[in-house]
């Protein structure tokens, strides 16, 4: 079994990433569809095109 995605989230977690980032990084990563329109901000889609790039080198920025 391939443990990116959790280990990824750990990571990410362990960091204090933005919760809304870290949202929008699952739902990329898992191609789950986007939040509606009026939910959407900047954080969550960062981290859902960072998600769906299967890239989690790119959080940092979004550490709180």
């Amino acid at each position: 079994m391939d443990k990116t995605y959790y280990d990824s989230i750990d990571k990410m977690e362990k960091a204090g990433v933005d919760g809304e980032y870290l949202n929008g990084w699952a739902s990329g990563y898992l191609h789950n569809p986007k939040r509606e329109e009026q939910r959407l901000n900047e954080a969550y889609e960062a981290g859902y095109t960072d998600g769906e790039e299967k890239n989690a080198d790119k959080f940092k920025s979004w550490v709180k």
